[in-house]
């Protein structure tokens, strides 16, 4: 009877094994919770950051400018600089753009004897407004949400602009009237 309590060499390894294929199946279940629990988190990492004063910024002109990532580490150093695009159009009418193409994420270039940013990487060109002028790029080029106070460029940042933030950005442009 002592031999059916004891539990054989096969058992325990069979029991440990269970218990490591358990271990890393939680293991690997946390991020794809975090994903798809995403959503209900809300908002996410996102806060106003200044871009300095107007007066860095003419009317009819884009300059680069970059802010600090509000989420950083301490070991992030100069990666937490993010730069992006800014437009003056006339009076407080801005654009901001991420600095990305929207084909591959490289830098896009701001040329402004012929009023186009261009990708180096594959050819995509967008007009000074942001839109896709050619190449392989499918859309224009990312927004971020802008706001003007107290004589300050302000933008939303903390993540990247994306097709999502875009939708929120066009409604929020919107006029109530519009049908």
């Amino acid at each position: 009877m002592s031999d059916q309590n004891e539990l054989s060499r096969r058992g325990a390894l069979m029991k440990l094994g269970i218990l490591l294929n358990g271990a890393i199946a939680a293991l690997l279940a946390i991020p794809i919770i975090r994903y798809l629990l995403g959503p209900v988190r809300g908002k996410g990492y996102t806060s106003w950051v200044s871009l300095g004063p107007l007066i860095q910024y003419p009317e009819g002109q884009t300059r680069l400018a970059s802010f600090r990532n509000p989420y950083v580490r301490p070991w992030d150093g100069e990666t937490a600089d993010i730069p992006c695009w800014v437009r003056h159009i006339a009076g407080e009418g801005f654009q901001v753009f991420a600095v990305n193409c929207a084909h591959l994420g490289c830098p896009v270039r701001w040329f402004p004897q012929s009023g186009l940013f261009m990708c180096p990487c594959h050819g995509g060109v967008y007009y000074a407004d942001g839109s896709r002028a050619s190449g392989p790029p499918p859309r224009g080029l990312f927004e971020y949400a802008h706001k003007v106070e107290d004589g300050h460029l302000i933008i939303e940042a903390g993540e990247l602009p994306t097709l999502a933030t875009q939708a929120k950005l066009t409604d929020s442009r919107r006029s109530p009237c519009a049908g």
